[in-house]
């Protein structure tokens, strides 16, 4: 049953698709971060449903005749670059198989990426498009928030399997990425049912990136909650709150749950994170001996026996940032940070010139619900590998069309502006009304009544 209906929903949006390119969007989104075809068991679950959106989504945008121009900005400009670097890097790849595999997925993404700053280019769109993902990704966070509270927290939570989110590291990533998203939903739904909704929803996802059990997910859940108290207006408000619910869930939690947290301050006694610092230092051997770095899937046990220093200790990067530097060496970790800076200035600028404007509030309160997104993509992906994460490119997306909001909606008030001067000034002054009354000659005499 699941199989036919997600199939009906898939293949009933090209229709939509084809007369608006902004529903392509939207129904990749929903695909690529619910990944609802993953939850089937028949036919479904392999069935092509991204391809056949993509290339709706590009005919449409071939017959359509909206303005179709991708915003040029320095996050835009770089990141071409750091997708052609990525191409150069999978070429001379030391596992060229697996690394062109890897590559295969990450064009498309890239690919998606800009049709959506050519397609989301209204606050409504990017509204709907920040709305599409908190759904998809929460919809995890409310089912593993119940699930924790069920289990009593003894259970991991996990994402769905054949996904980027599929192991409980991962799965608390995007979770963390997904809270500020479902806050920011929270504050623009009118309805009271909708704004409790969202309160529920986004509570369940607080317990959910406990109950992966994840330390990375957990850093980079705090590291959020100090950047709202720090940046919030209700500082105090926030504050008492992240201290009572924290002191709840640390109590909730099991004992077995204490003791993995706990290894965060003894990690050099703890296997894993001695593996994971391995690692890295096999990424910064490799990068230091090959500029291109290794290439895609370049964390291989037979390269660790020449890069790693323990070289029979194999792990995964488990870090955005040595993910990176091992597999587009040094280049493009620069590329990759200077990228996150790039956005993080921009959402700053965006945030602080649209509060100008009662109309771009809205606008002003998504980008910095951003902001806090990346600040937990920033700190949980130090330890956990998500690099390549299709949702981190998509708020990359989402800040540069911001501020082509921003910069349309200043110019439509300056053109307004320079309009009324126009006419104002074509206007006859009272002078000339003046020289239009005729005088009477001289000697002449004006009879009242």
């Amino acid at each position: 049953m699941r199989d036919v209906i997600v199939t009906l929903i898939v293949f009933g949006s090209v229709p939509f698709i084809l007369r608006s390119p902004m529903i392509g969007v939207l129904m990749w989104s929903w695909l690529a971060y619910m990944n609802a075809h993953r939850a089937c068991w028949g036919f479904a679950r392999s069935m092509p449903f991204a391809q056949a959106v993509v290339l709706s989504l590009l005919f449409s945008l071939l017959i359509s005749k909206e303005d179709k121009k991708i915003p040029w900005t320095r996050e835009t400009i770089l990141l071409v670059i750091f997708v052609l670097w990525m191409l150069i890097t999978t070429i001379f790849a030391l596992n060229p198989d697996e690394a062109w595999e890897q590559w295969n997925k990450i064009w498309k993404i890239q690919l998606v990426t800009f049709l959506t700053m050519m397609v989301m280019k209204d606050l409504r769109r990017l509204h709907l498009l920040v709305m599409i993902i908190a759904l998809s990704l929460g919809f995890y966070g409310v089912k593993g928030g119940v699930f924790t509270v069920l289990s009593g927290g003894s259970y991991h939570v996990w994402g769905p399997d054949g996904t980027f989110i599929a192991g409980n590291n991962e799965i608390g990533l995007a979770l963390n990425m997904t809270i500020p998203l479902i806050r920011y939903l929270q504050m623009y739904s009118k309805p009271v049912w909708l704004k409790n909704g969202c309160l529920v929803a986004l509570s369940l996802c607080v317990v959910a990136v406990l109950g992966t059990q994840s330390r990375g997910a957990l850093l980079g859940l705090v590291a959020m909650g100090t950047f709202l108290v720090m940046k919030g207006k209700n500082r105090f408000l926030y504050a008492s709150l992240a201290v009572v619910g924290g002191a709840i869930l640390y109590q909730f939690m099991p004992e077995s749950w204490h003791e993995r947290m706990s290894t965060i301050k003894s990690y050099d006694k703890d296997g894993s994170a001695m593996g994971r610092i391995n690692a890295w230092g096999f990424a910064i051997n490799l990068a230091s001996s090959r500029l291109l770095g290794g290439g895609f899937e370049t964390f291989d046990p037979d390269l660790f026996t020449i890069y790693a220093p323990d070289p029979f200790d194999f792990h995964d990067a488990h870090s955005i940032y040595f993910e990176i530097l091992g597999e587009q060496g040094f280049i493009g970790l620069a590329m990759f940070l200077t990228l996150g800076v790039f956005t993080w200035r921009s959402a700053t600028r965006i945030a602080r010139e649209a509060n100008r404007y009662p109309d771009l509030k809205q606008l002003a309160d998504m980008v910095r619900m951003i902001q806090v997104s990346l600040v937990g993509y920033a700190v949980s992906g130090a330890f956990l590998g998500l690099a390549y994460f299709d949702l981190y490119y998509a708020l990359i997306a989402i800040v540069v069309m911001s501020g082509y909001v921003l910069r349309k909606h200043i110019a439509e008030i300056q053109d307004g502006h320079s309009e009324s001067l126009r006419i104002a000034s074509a206007l006859p002054t009272p002078g000339k009304v003046r020289s239009f009354v005729r005088k009477p000659p001289a000697g002449d005499t004006v009879k009242s009544g």
